[in-house]
């Protein structure tokens, strides 16, 4: 039977994750994989779940094993709230959704404000999740470039006064600020307070995804677009999956009221409510006061596995190589040299070498930075990143010699 003509526009359109098909790659026990952006699971905590599970399951059971309200738990939206303030984001419980994941937050938002053909401005590169969601809407997308602070703001008014000579107004730019995904770079705030002046000439919203922001472990903090905003022009995302446990998938969203409320009308018929059981035990875990040592630790142990990948980088990279230096995330981004392919010496010389990464393509919407690669240093311990920075130096000097 022919299903092709049977397929709606967006599946038709859906294509799979580079990154979710790589890690297919690296189930092999023997290779160091830097690929999949997974938390170190050695910082989830399991035993103190025991027992908060028991202590949910005893004094809140019927209710937190039963289904619950669309926008989530007030319990665990009003923990979000004393979250985020001291972050410097002052918003009420009302304009808070818990997501299943930030990937449904970045479905929803799509699906709230994009039609076919509508534009989207991206980073170059930007999160592969973000480009994914927003294919599937079939929006038609421009990009970025970004340098060491960020998307430069200079090329991003050069983009937006471009579509308006077409008389093509975006419905709202993405950006992931704080260690963004791929890159590991973080907007200044000069740059901030200028993105929020060019969506105000421009009249676009913003959607910020900030997955990572609370991992910072060098530097200093720069504020939140959503605290800087004063117009309702930007969307805020964030996560407990880099916190927490990514398998709770726990996310949640704050954004202006009437975009708030179709973003629960559009959830309402996706999944009815985010897992009460689930937020219910994130609850007590905040209440509780869990949170804050967690990231505490996690970020101790992320300065740790980062500095160790850095230093075998300069120890190990040929002089022509180049990469990013986060402070705080996950990710550090790796630019080779020109005429290199990333996905040709990962399938070539790095896998075969027993060493995975993430191709830089996958997160070029245009299918540009083939010389470009992504590097996840959270995952791995101490002693396999040494060991696999080294495996990729030799894939890289390999690969150059044979060209």
């Amino acid at each position: 039977m022919d299903y092709g003509s049977r397929f709606s526009i967006p599946a038709t359109n859906a294509t799979r994750s580079v990154i979710r098909e790589i890690l297919k790659l690296t189930q092999r026990p023997e290779v160091i994989s830097f690929a999949g952006g997974l938390p170190a699971p050695d910082t989830f905590p399991v035993e103190l779940l025991d027992d908060i599970t028991s202590k949910v399951l005893s004094e809140r059971g019927r209710t937190a094993l039963q289904y619950g309200t669309t926008e989530g738990d007030v319990r665990l939206r009003s923990q979000i709230k004393q979250w985020v303030a001291s972050d410097g984001i002052d918003a009420p419980v009302e304009q808070i959704l818990v997501t299943s994941g930030s990937q449904q937050g970045l479905d929803l938002v799509s699906r709230v404000l994009l039609d076919p053909g509508d534009m989207v401005v991206v980073e170059l590169p930007s999160y592969l999740g973000g480009l994914q969601s927003f294919r599937s809407y079939q929006a038609e997308m421009v990009g970025v470039e970004q340098d060491h602070d960020g998307m430069r703001m200079d090329r991003l008014a050069d983009q937006l006064g471009a579509l308006r000579g077409q008389s093509i107004q975006p419905k709202f730019i993405y950006v992931v600020p704080d260690f963004q995904n791929p890159s590991g770079t973080t907007m200044d705030l000069g740059r901030r307070k200028r993105l929020l002046e060019l969506a105000a000439e421009f009249d676009t919203l913003i959607v910020e995804d900030t997955p990572y922001r609370q991992l910072r472990f060098a530097g200093e903090d720069q504020p939140t677009l959503f605290s800087l905003d004063t117009e309702g022009r930007v969307v805020n995302l964030s996560t407990f999956s880099k916190l927490f446990c990514p398998g709770f998938r726990l996310a949640w969203a704050i954004a202006p009221p009437a975009i708030i409320e179709k973003m629960v009308m559009c959830k309402q018929s996706s999944d009815l409510c985010t897992p009460a059981f689930t937020q219910a035990i994130m609850a007590e875990y905040m209440i509780q006061g869990r949170l804050a040592p967690q990231v505490h630790a996690i970020k101790e142990l992320y300065r740790r596995k980062s500095r160790t990948m850095l230093r075998a980088m300069e120890r190990h990279m040929p002089k022509d190589v180049e990469w990013t230096k986060p402070e705080g995330g996950l990710f550090l981004w790796v630019i080779l040299p020109e005429g290199m392919d990333s996905l040709v010496m990962l399938e070539k010389y790095a896998i075969p070498r027993d060493v995975a990464y993430v191709i830089g393509q996958a997160f070029h919407f245009d299918g540009s930075g083939p010389n470009t690669l992504r590097l996840t240093f959270s995952f791995p311990t101490v002693d396999q990143i040494e060991e696999g920075i080294k495996r990729l130096a030799v894939a890289i000097r390999d690969y150059r010699a044979d060209l």
